[in-house]
C-alpha cells in the first residue's frame, strides 16, 4: 500500500517513463482542460485511496492492468470488495450467474428496488478506471448515505457484473445478459485454452449455472438501474465538461463480408486482366468511411480486420474476407448505411469481376435511457452548479442488457484525451468524485419518485 505521499505523486502506470504502480497525481497539467466540478458531499481523497487498492488486483510490473472476467485476480478483487461492502453493513450474496449483489434495506423493502453498479474486470494490459469508477463509485454513495444517516425509503442493490469485457470465452457483458435472459444457447459449455469450462469458472465465483435460465427478476420488481463510467471517448475531454448524461447506448451491427477473385502469378498477369479480391476490398473500406461521413449524425464505421489469401507478395489475392461494423442509437439508421454500402460494394465487385458475399453476422439493438431519469441527471447536476453534456454512448455497457429489464440510466466522466483499454486510461480525481457526486444524488431524487413518467 502507498503511503499518502507516494500516491499524491504517483505517476499514471503505462505512460512514458512511469512507474508501473499505483494510480497517477490529481492535479491539473499544462494544456489540460480545468476541472469545473467540484464535489461537496462524497469523499474524494476516500474514493481515488479505494480505486488506488483496486488497481493492485493484476498489476502488471511494465504498466497497466490484466485483471480478466473469470480470473483469479478478478475473483480475488470481488472478494475485496465484497469485504468492504459487508464492512458498510450490507448484505452481500452472488447470484446464479456469479454478480456480486450487496442489498441496502429501506424504509420500505416492498418498494421496487433502485440497482446501480458496474464491472471490476478488465482488457488484457488495460487501465484502472473502466469498469473500476462505476463499481467503486457506486460503493462511495453507501458509505456517504451511511455517514450522512440518510435511509432510503426504496431498498438499493448495488451490483458488480462478471465479465463484461468478455476477453475470456470471447462473449461480453456475461452477468448482465444472464440477469436478463439473454445467454446464447450452449454459452455456459464454452471451453477456454486450459479445458475449463464457463460453467465451471461461474461456479468458483460462488454462481450455480442449472440456475441461471430462472434468475431473471419478476416484471416489476427493478424500479430502475443507474450506471457510473468513463466516456471512453474524447468528447467531454475535449470540451473541457466535466458530466455526460447518456441519451442511449449505440446498437451495433457487424456484417461479414467475402470478396472471391482469382489467384494468380504476380509477375506474368497484365494489371488490366487480373481479378484482384484485395484491391476491390480497398475500395469498399474507403466506400465504408465516405458513406458513413456523407450524412449528419454520430453513426460509426469501422473496418478493423482482413484476412488476405493466398497472402504470398508474388500472387494476386484471390480472396478477401473483412467485417464492416456499424453503429448509431438507430437501428434503422444502422440498416439504411448497411444498404447503401452493400449496394456500392456489389457495384464495385462486379466492375473488378469479383464476387461479393455479405451477410449479417450479430445484431445489438440500441439502448436509449429513460428520459426521465435523464432529467433527474440533471437536475442533480444543476444543484452540483455542473455543466453537462447529453450524449450516446458509442461503446457496450451492462445498461444495455438491464435495458430489456426496467429503466435505465448512465453518467459519464470524461476520459483523458479520449484514451480507454490502455495502460494511460486516466480520470482525473475530482471528475470521478462528482460523478460519484451525481450518482449519490440522483439516487436520491429518483428514491423520492413513487413511478418514472
Amino acid at each position: 500500500m502507498l503511503t499518502r505521499r507516494e500516491f499524491n505523486w504517483q505517476v499514471a502506470a503505462g505512460l512514458a517513463g512511469a512507474a508501473a504502480a499505483g494510480l497517477r497525481l490529481p492535479g491539473q497539467e499544462p494544456g489540460e482542460p480545468p476541472v469545473r466540478c467540484t464535489p461537496q458531499l462524497v469523499n474524494t481523497e476516500r474514493l481515488w485511496e479505494t480505486l488506488d487498492e483496486l488497481s493492485g488486483f493484476g498489476r502488471l510490473p511494465g504498466g497497466g492492468t490484466t485483471r480478466l472476467g473469470f480470473s483469479p485476480d478478478d475473483l480475488a478483487a470481488r472478494q475485496w470488495l465484497a469485504g468492504l461492502l459487508r464492512r458498510e453493513g450490507l448484505e452481500v450474496t452472488v447470484d446464479a450467474a456469479a454478480n456480486l449483489r450487496a442489498r441496502r434495506a429501506g424504509e420500505r423493502d416492498d418498494l421496487p428496488a433502485l440497482w446501480f453498479g458496474s464491472h471490476l474486470d478488465t482488457v488484457p494490459n488495460g487501465g484502472n478506471f473502466d469498469g473500476c469508477v462505476g463499481s467503486l463509485g457506486a460503493l462511495e454513495v453507501i458509505r456517504t448515505l451511511n455517514e450522512k444517516d440518510v435511509r432510503t425509503r426504496r431498498p438499493l442493490e448495488l451490483i458488480i457484473f462478471t465479465n463484461e469485457e468478455g476477453v475470456h470465452y470471447g462473449k461480453g457483458l456475461f452477468g448482465s445478459r444472464a440477469l436478463a435472459g439473454l445467454l446464447d444457447p450452449g454459452e455456459l459449455e464454452a471451453v477456454d485454452e486450459q479445458g475449463v469450462a464457463l460453467a465451471d469458472w461461474v461456479r468458483r465465483y460462488g454462481g450455480d449455472p442449472e440456475r441461471i435460465a430462472e434468475m431473471t427478476p419478476p416484471a416489476g420488481s427493478l424500479f430502475a438501474y443507474l450506471e457510473l463510467h468513463i466516456e471512453q471517448g474524447g468528447v467531454l475531454w475535449q470540451r473541457g465538461i466535466p458530466l455526460g448524461i447518456v441519451e442511449g447506448i449505440v446498437g451495433i451491427n457487424r456484417y461479414r463480408v467475402a470478396l472471391e477473385g482469382f489467384s494468380n502469378h504476380a509477375g506474368t498477369t497484365p494489371m488490366n486482366q487480373r481479378r484482384d479480391a484485395l484491391v476491390t476490398a480497398s475500395k469498399i473500406i474507403l466506400a465504408v468511411r465516405e458513406i458513413v461521413t456523407s450524412q449528419p449524425g454520430r453513426q460509426a464505421g469501422t473496418v478493423g480486420d482482413i484476412t488476405v489469401q493466398p497472402g504470398a507478395p508474388n500472387v494476386i489475392p484471390g480472396r478477401a474476407e473483412f467485417p464492416v461494423e456499424l453503429r448509431d442509437l438507430s437501428m434503422d439508421k444502422i440498416e439504411e448505411l448497411a444498404r447503401q454500402i452493400h449496394d456500392r460494394a456489389a457495384q464495385l465487385a462486379a466492375a473488378d469481376g469479383v464476387t461479393l458475399t455479405w451477410e449479417l453476422a450479430s445484431s445489438h439493438e440500441p439502448a436509449l435511457t429513460h428520459p426521465q431519469i435523464r432529467f433527474q441527471i440533471q437536475q442533480a447536476a444543476a444543484e452540483m452548479r455542473a455543466v453537462t453534456l447529453t450524449m450516446p454512448s458509442g461503446a457496450g455497457h451492462d445498461a444495455q442488457a438491464m435495458a430489456r429489464l426496467c429503466p435505465v440510466g448512465m453518467i459519464f466522466v470524461p476520459s483523458k484525451d479520449g484514451i480507454s483499454h490502455s495502460p494511460a486510461e486516466y480520470s482525473r480525481p475530482e471528475e470521478v468524485a462528482c460523478g460519484a457526486e451525481l450518482l449519490y444524488r440522483t439516487i436520491l431524487r429518483l428514491d423520492a419518485l413513487d413511478r418514472l413518467a
